[in-house]
């Protein structure tokens, strides 16, 4: 419904008036303008924002590396995948074979770290598939190819790069003879195709490892994907945080060794991904893939140097994260990867006449890579455990190297017990820097706009490491976007901020949203994308003080149906009650008949079951359930929920209105560790209250749910559990002003997202800037998305004449738009 808002209207001079109708056209319904005022203080100081304030977070999900940013073409290059990696890998996952091909483990290995190899007897031939629809080449282009090898007698190989319709390239031949050695040749593609394969048949018994086909086009030389390097350059990073993310805080602490086992499950260790790639050692990756480092610790630090950005890592702290929640015991383990930490700092700064230093000299760059920030520890949901190795990380990193700052984090979400416990612990230990994470809804961002408004300004600084709204449509953006002016306007609290995930394969998706899409040949930014490019590369140097009108708030009470869901785990319900706040029964159910009043809007498998509602797919998630009606408000929940089997506990639903938008209560989740409400908002969820626990198997919990307008309290076996109030308005009027030391210029950021135009009456304080604004819009339909073939979101540049120290500017419907005014 449009809305029409007179709020700056008194103050609006006939000057303002004049202006604004010369230079604007009238909107077509005058019902579809809201009416807001920005005020700047050009006299007053704001905070300073670091060059370095927005930047990338890189973790190798969806995978961002082999088969993304990491150019290499050929998909288990050295036969390492396994089961360890993803249950339905074997060492010829992605390899046709014709003839005798086998893989093989034993002391014939190229080195102990390259464990398994190919053998091929003459005749024979293996072919690889590459990534997405193949191996993609571009006419005119130059590939290398290489190979290890290692045969008794002379071994002919034939190379060809070919498609379904033919050769891509002419094909080339090399020799191998004697022991383990590297063989080069170089294709130019003939054709351009997306479905090349690479063959080599063998003319001879020969052994084969590390079989590879890179562009010698490549991002600055040094073996990164041109065009996504190219799209994460041009926005500008402050900063590049690498690896992880899960990666780094899960699975064994081990080495990978004769001592473990050569253990494949192990948290991601920065020494086992420098020196020479083939004697990197590989490693399961936790979101279900092999990772072979051949993008490794070298690799990030020139790719950050290439882009201009601050190198930022993670290290483990010995205590897993991402549902795995155990803390390492092992002192001797500890020290280990202490000293690894400081060998890292080595590494990237030492001179070359120092150990590390001297293997970064050797790879082929001898000058520091300027390391000044480093991460211990990544979401971990063990504070008291966490903190207490964290300090001993920080203690050996400040006695020898006291000018590198060491971050903290503060757990996988943005409030709760974990939260709230890190964030003591942090602030007890005068930690320098804590890393936040969240992944949230739309209308989560609107909210909390004031967020960084109340933290403390002596207290440890905050580095934003990941959020996101939760998807890729311009609505998702939008509301992000609004969120940033709350960073920048906090920038003397928030120090560094960085979207995540930044990469995604369209093909290979274990997360989402996601900055930048890709498949074997195309890359696109997402809306998202959109956003973090305008900010990023229009940042200023301080904040310029200035406050705006509101929109009017307009909510009722929590409305919505009942329902029952489970996740990865088999539940019982029975004697659901609704009862309305003046005792009248809106719905019971004692499943005593059929389950006729219940709709299955999820996924799983349910029935009725000696009188009580069974879900019974163990591996099902979101199975849920709905009951009653949209329009149910005040009302209680009772309902008895019995855990049969599973990883998690279960979900008890109200104010449901669909299968995109409902609160729920998740009890037992996050792998059984925590329990919390969460509102899903079209789809997207945060988090209202959570707590730590966990829920037995077997055992009938009576749940209980209040709602009273916009409260809820929440019992569990008539124990009051928690309660909230959601009453927070989602502001969708959002700006700040911003101004850049080098160009003079002064920058309004405005955000406005509702689907009315939003007439503003800026006042700019008696600021002494020209009559002209560069002005920078994004613009699009709500669930506008941009793919591989259109681009819905994209800035659009324009010029505005009508700047005065009094002025009004329309600010479109849906859009985000950067004013960069010149200075008088």
């Amino acid at each position: 419904m449009s809305r029409t808002r007179t709020r700056w209207r008194l103050g609006l001079t006939a000057t303002a008036l004049l202006v604004a109708s010369a230079v604007l056209p009238a909107p077509a319904n005058a019902e579809d303008v809201a009416d807001y005022a920005i005020t700047v203080n050009p006299a007053a100081k704001g905070a300073k924002i670091d060059d370095t304030m927005y930047g990338v977070f890189f973790e190798d999900i969806n995978r961002a590396a082999d088969g993304g940013l990491y150019a290499e073409l050929v998909q288990n290059r050295s036969f390492e995948y396994s089961t360890a990696d993803n249950g339905s890998y074997t060492p010829l996952t992605s390899w046709g074979t014709t003839g005798t091909a086998r893989t093989v483990d034993d002391e014939g290995r190229l080195n102990a770290r390259n464990r398994t190899y190919l053998a091929l007897d003459g005749g024979s031939a293996v072919t690889n598939s590459g990534y997405n629809t193949g191996i993609s080449v571009e006419s005119g282009k130059a590939y290398d190819f290489s190979v290890w090898a290692r045969a008794d007698a002379r071994a002919p190989l034939t190379v060809t790069l070919h498609d379904a319709d033919g050769a891509l390239a002419e094909a080339r031949q090399v020799t191998a003879r004697g022991g383990w050695a590297k063989y080069r040749a170089k294709f130019t593609a003939t054709r351009t195709s997306t479905a090349g394969r690479l063959t080599v048949a063998a003319g001879g018994p020969v052994a084969l490892d590390m079989i590879s086909l890179l562009p010698r086009d490549t991002y600055k030389g040094h073996g990164l994907r041109e065009d996504l390097a190219r799209k994460i350059a041009d926005l500008r990073p402050g900063f590049v945080r690498f690896p992880g993310g899960c990666l780094v805080n899960t699975g064994s602490m081990a080495g990978y060794d004769e001592a473990s086992g050569y253990e494949r499950r192990r948290s991601y260790q920065w020494k086992d991904t420098v020196g020479p790639v083939e004697q990197r050692a590989t490693n399961s990756n936790f979101w279900g893939y092999n990772q072979s480092y051949g993008l490794g610790y070298y690799e990030y630090f020139q790719f950050s140097e290439d882009v201009g950005a601050m190198p930022l890592p993670v290290v483990p702290a010995l205590v897993t994260g991402c549902g795995q929640n155990r803390a390492v015991d092992d002192e001797a383990l500890l020290q280990r990867h202490i000293q690894d930490t400081l060998d890292l700092i080595e590494f990237a700064n030492g001179p070359v006449t120092s150990e590390w230093g001297g293997k970064r000299a050797a790879m082929g760059h001898p000058r520091s890579f300027h390391l000044t920030h480093l991460e211990v520890g990544n979401e971990e949901n063990l504070p008291t455990e966490f903190l207490a190795r964290f300090t001993k990380f920080r203690a050996a990193i400040e006695a020898e190297y006291p000018d590198i700052t060491v971050i903290s984090n503060s757990g996988p979400d943005d409030s709760g017990s974990t939260f709230d416990t890190a964030w003591q612990l942090n602030r007890d230990a005068d930690v320098a820097m804590v890393d936040e994470h969240y992944y949230n809804s739309p209308q989560w961002f609107l909210q909390n706009n004031d967020r960084y408004d109340s933290y403390d300004r002596n207290g440890p600084k905050v580095f934003l490491g990941e959020y996101a709204s939760l998807g890729n449509t311009f609505k998702n953006a939008l509301s992000e976007a609004a969120f940033m002016t709350g960073l920048e306007r906090n920038a003397d609290v928030v120090k560094l901020a960085s979207y995540a995930p930044l990469l995604a394969n369209e093909d290979y998706v274990q997360w989402r949203p996601d900055l930048i899409w890709f498949n074997n040949h195309a890359s696109w930014g997402s809306a998202d994308y959109a956003v973090q490019k305008l900010f990023m590369t229009n940042v200023g140097d301080r904040v310029v003080p200035s406050s705006a009108t509101g929109t009017p708030a307009a909510s009722g009470p929590i409305s919505g149906a009942v329902g029952l869901s489970t996740w990865a785990t088999t539940a019982a319900y029975d004697d659901v009650r609704v009862t309305g706040a003046d005792g009248t029964a809106l719905l019971t159910d004692d499943f005593s008949g059929d389950a006729s009043r219940w709709t299955h809007t999820g996924t799983g498998s349910w029935s009725v079951q000696d009188g009580q509602y069974v879900q019974s797919d163990e591996a099902a998630t979101n199975t849920m359930v709905e009951a009653g009606d949209p329009a149910w408000h005040d009302y209680d929940l009772h309902v008895k929920a019995t855990k049969k089997s599973g990883s998690e506990g279960f979900l008890v639903a109200f104010g449901v209105k669909d299968t995109g938008n409902y609160y729920w209560w998740n009890l037992g989740g996050w792998n059984n560790t925590t329990s919390a409400v969460e509102q899903a908002v079209d789809g997207g969820k945060s988090t209202l209250v959570s707590r730590a626990g966990s829920i037995e198997t077997g055992r009938a919990y009576d749940i209980g749910i209040k709602v009273r307008g916009r409260q809820v309290t929440l019992l569990l076996d008539g124990q009051e559990w928690g309660s909230f109030t959601d009453d927070k308005p989602a502001e969708p009027f959002r700006q700040v002003v911003t101004r850049d030391a080098k160009s003079g210029d002064l920058i309004v950021k405005v955000v406005n997202a509702q689907a009315v135009d939003a007439r503003t009456a800026i006042d700019l304080g008696g600021a002494k800037v020209g009559r002209k604004a560069a002005v920078t819009t994004l613009q699009a339909a709500p669930d506008a998305v941009n793919t591989e073939t259109s681009t819905a979101v994209a800035p659009v540049k324009s010029t505005f004449e009508g700047v005065a120290d009094t002025f009004t500017y329309t600010f479109p419907a849906n859009s985000v738009t950067f004013l960069r005014i010149g200075k008088r």
